[in-house]
Parts: C-alpha cells; sequence; structure tokens
C-alpha cells in the first residue's frame, strides 16, 4: 500500500506543560473546523476517560456526516504523542486504509517546538488520488490548524 506524508513545525510560546495540553488534551472540535473539500470534527462520542492512555479509542464524527476512529498509540511524554485513525466512513473511506498522526514536542528558550506529521496509508489503486488530496488539502489543512493550537497555548500561558 501506499503512503503519503505531511509535515508542519511550530513553536508555542508557551512551557511544555501548557503545550503539550493544549495539543493533545484539547478537543479536537476546538482546532479543526472545514477546511475546502475536508470536513471539520463537530463531535467527539466513545470516548472513555482522559485521552492521555495509550489504546484509548475514540470517534470523531465529522462535518460531512462522515467519522473516524481515533485510537492512541503513543504517550510518551515530553516528547511524543501519537495516534491511528481508521474505519474512515464516506469517500475518504474509500480510498484511505489508515493514517498515522505523530506528534514531536521539544523545549527550547521561550517556548516549545511542536512538529506535527500525518502518514495516510492508500487503498489498493488510490495511492495517486490519496497524494494529490494530501498535497493539495491536507498539508494546506494542517498549516492552517497548528497556528491555532500554538495561539491557544500563548493565550494560556499569558492567563
Amino acid at each position: 500500500m501506499k503512503t503519503h506524508e505531511a509535515t508542519t513545525e511550530g513553536v508555542a510560546l508557551a512551557e511544555f506543560d501548557i503545550a503539550w495540553d493544549v495539543a493533545t488534551l484539547t478537543s479536537p472540535t476546538a482546532f479543526y473546523p472545514r477546511f475546502g473539500p475536508l470536513p471539520g470534527v463537530v463531535a467527539v462520542v466513545g470516548q472513555s476517560g482522559d485521552w492521555s492512555v495509550v489504546g484509548r479509542v475514540r470517534t470523531l464524527r465529522l462535518s460531512d456526516g462522515g467519522s473516524v476512529v481515533e485510537r492512541l498509540t503513543v504517550v510518551d511524554r515530553p516528547d511524543r504523542f501519537a495516534y491511528e485513525l481508521s474505519a474512515f466512513t464516506g469517500a475518504f473511506g474509500a480510498l484511505v486504509h489508515h493514517a498515522n498522526a505523530d506528534w514531536r514536542f521539544v523545549r527550547i528558550a521561550g517556548g516549545t517546538s511542536i512538529r506535527w506529521s500525518y502518514r495516510f496509508t492508500a487503498r489498493q489503486g488510490a495511492g495517486a488520488l490519496v497524494g494529490l488530496i494530501v498535497r493539495f488539502a491536507w498539508a494546506p489543512y494542517m498549516r492552517r490548524v497548528l497556528p491555532g493550537i500554538l495561539a491557544e497555548a500563548r493565550r494560556q500561558a499569558s492567563a
């Protein structure tokens, strides 16, 4: 199966604990709006407890009526946070087998550096189309989402 990756980076002008908590524990409904052809996250269902324990599962309801299941795969505070997305419904489900999100955190002077990557694994025969979606929709989407997360960390640090 063919994979396609997108990565973005930024600096949260906030101490590590705030940056980590905002990026990993805030509900995705706060930061993931609809963007072009990509639906936004409108609800989180089925989450049993804190989103900080490997193996936890939740379902994200999307603005187009679809959904995706997230499962935490790595919680290695202070360095890394990762999860797998599967069971995509709708058009994306026909194209993507699964995806992996990976967040890396590095303490730096004056804040926290964050590197966010997504790797999509295309279904058989959908590699070229998934590559186009990742390049022209998902990568720009990530570049729009991360600044909101960074700004919220800064806002909380200033409060």
